[in-house]
């Protein structure tokens, strides 16, 4: 299927919370943490018990490539396309395609998921959204899940997968951290309510809403433990995130006196052995009308 030319498209500004993506801080962050949930969740699909028929598939908001590549790795019969507002995303998932040697499988384009998606009807068998929260506003999802629905054959399945901002864990700090990272996302409206729960909560009835059929979830409880390779994987993240969110949080709830303190007090618990934190997410998936 013929796609525009990326060499033709002029970036769009974007909502991911991130506005800096050519920051090469928040690249090794992206890669970092799909790697780490793809692993912890059980693989790229690991909710769905039958994935023969999902041949063409579609990965929105694709960022480093992950997930796609993982994927086609997996799953030798799939074809895959993956697409995000960034060009400089796009062009390292290609370089990340190649070097994995699924480039024949795999294409990455730059498309903005909040206007009309460049594919015909009908075109796929399974349409992914991951952490869709990162670039989501309340009021984009009804444009969205419509689009999905009108790219996805009939009987297709569409998969959203998203975090809960809040994580469960023994660290007082790693907590306030959090809760300002969730104040400013709910006040730039990525969340429905500020409460942990305030995308997760919404995603099967949205998808039950937009006429998905035998819409099911299953939530994950990532675990991670002071002195082990994962809790590594997240400390790296973690660092990440307090970086590169700055100006996120900056703008919509400004920066708290204590952030420095708090952030820096957050990844020497992480350090700690006895560290212990739950990060939970959830799948919801339907068929397509």
């Amino acid at each position: 299927m013929p796609i525009p030319s990326d060499a033709s498209k002029k970036e769009q500004p974007s909502t991911y919370f991130v506005q800096d993506r050519q920051n090469k801080l928040e690249l090794a962050r992206l890669t970092v943490q799909d790697r780490m949930v793809t692993a912890l969740m059980g693989g790229v699909l690991p909710e769905q018990a039958d994935v023969s028929s999902f041949r063409r598939v579609l990965d929105i908001g694709s960022g480093s490539g992950s997930w796609a590549i993982e994927a086609a790795q997996t799953f030798p019969e799939m074809t895959l396309i993956g697409i995000d507002i960034s060009q400089r995303m796009v062009q390292y998932a290609r370089e990340q395609a190649d070097l994995q040697q699924v480039g024949d499988r795999v294409e990455f384009h730059t498309m903005d998921a909040l206007r009309k998606l460049e594919f015909p009807n009908s075109y796929f068998d399974l349409v992914n959204l991951r952490f869709g929260v990162s670039f989501m506003r309340t009021w984009d999802w009804y444009n969205l899940l419509r689009e999905m629905i009108r790219v996805t054959r009939s009987g297709g399945v569409i998969r959203l997968t998203d975090n809960e901002i809040v994580h469960e864990s023994n660290s007082p700090a790693l907590t306030r951290f959090f809760e300002i990272i969730r104040h400013a996302m709910f006040r730039a409206g990525h969340l429905f309510e500020e409460e942990n729960t305030g995308l997760t909560a919404h995603l099967a009835d949205m998808l039950s809403r937009h006429g998905c059929r035998e819409v099911q979830t299953k939530r994950f409880a990532l675990e991670f433990r002071g002195g082990t390779a994962d809790a590594g994987a997240y400390y790296e993240d973690a660092a990440h995130v307090g970086q590169t969110l700055r100006p996120f949080i900056q703008k919509w709830v400004g920066l708290p006196d204590d952030y420095d303190a708090v952030y820096q007090q957050a990844l020497a618990d992480i350090k700690r052995d006895d560290f212990r934190n739950t990060w939970y997410f959830l799948t919801a998936w339907g068929k397509c009308p």
